[in-house]
């Protein structure tokens, strides 16, 4: 089987954001591969933390992994600072890559935009990831699409140090989503839904309850058209509702299309409302059986030593490759 490896920040509540661009993939995977599912506690501390609400939000992002349908059994699930490799993997790789690079990453010139300095860790983020990815000779990486530029970088950089020394890593594939894979904010189509928004209703967080999430959706971006047509460029807040409708239904664009003919906008948001609802319930009610639960922490300290072990072995084949350490 191939093996999968990926992670989710624990930095507040996980949105249809995250969910349709990366976790639905997560349970899809484990049926036919061996996955690794981590929580990437080490990532979070690139920007300030409170460190109680940040373990607070590490056992939340946990509960949600199991509440969509993540089996333990199947897969691995872990938090990142618990297996050591990580850190140690993240120092090599930041030995092989060069600063031109890492400058080039999008994500970095935005978040550093209009600061006069940004912290080292920022800028080093897709390096850790990389050592996140390496670490455990993975095959496939499910993320959403806003993160290919990351998984090139991987690959780069993985190519590099095989080249150089003996062949030393997995040269991972991306698997990216289509429809749903970037979901756009309700109330701005043009930027991606994030955690972080002012507006909390320009999202919809998979524990927001039915008032909110009736609320965030009747009042997302529109236009002036009235008519429900799948079309990015011209009707970009039609078409982002459209994308979490498909995804959360299983219905085709055509599909919608056809359904709400003649139908305005009202009617189209109040199916939504209902489909969303009716997709987050059964997540909600599971989050809330196991999020204080002794089982949560087993599950983590098992994952964490069953990622532990595939780790050493790459960390011990790292170490004879780079001629680090003595025998």
């Amino acid at each position: 089987m191939a093996r999968v490896f990926s992670g989710v920040q624990p930095t507040g509540n996980i949105h249809l954001g995250n969910y349709l661009g990366a976790l639905k993939q997560f349970v899809e995977l484990q049926e036919d591969n061996e996955c690794i599912y981590c929580i990437v506690d080490e990532h979070a501390i690139t920007v300030p933390q409170d460190p109680k609400e940040l373990r607070e939000h590490i056992l939340d992002v946990a509960a949600l992994y199991l509440a969509i349908g993540i089996d333990p059994k199947k897969s691995i699930v872990f938090v990142q600072s618990q297996v050591s490799g990580h850190a140690e993997l993240g120092w090599v790789l930041c030995c092989q890559s060069y600063t031109g690079e890492l400058s080039r990453m999008t994500q970095f010139k935005d978040k550093s935009k209009n600061k006069e300095s940004a912290g080292t860790g920022l800028f080093t983020y897709p390096v850790l990831m990389a050592a996140d990815i390496l670490l455990y000779d993975t095959d496939i990486v499910p993320v959403g699409n806003d993160q290919k530029q990351h998984i090139e970088l991987c690959r780069d950089i993985a190519q590099r140090i095989n080249n150089k020394y003996k062949k030393t890593f997995v040269v991972p594939e991306g698997r990216f989503l289509k429809a749903g894979a970037r979901v756009m904010a309700l109330d701005d189509p043009t930027k991606k839904m994030s955690k972080s928004a002012e507006n909390v209703h320009s999202r919809v967080s998979l524990l927001d309850d039915e008032n909110k999430i009736k609320k965030s959706i009747m009042k997302a971006t529109t236009d002036s058209e009235g008519v429900i047509r799948y079309d990015v460029e011209n009707k970009p807040g039609v078409s982002n509702l459209m994308s979490i409708y498909s995804a959360l239904s299983g219905m085709s664009f055509e599909d919608i299309e056809k359904k709400y003919e003649g139908c305005g906008y009202g009617d189209f948001k109040k199916d939504l409302v209902q489909i969303t609802i009716d997709a987050l319930k059964p997540i909600k009610e599971r989050y809330e059986e196991i999020r204080h639960s002794d089982y949560l922490i087993e599950v983590l300290k098992d994952g964490a030593r069953r990622a532990d072990e595939i780790a050493q072995k790459t960390m011990a084949r790292v170490r004879e490759n780079f001629g680090l350490g003595i025998k």
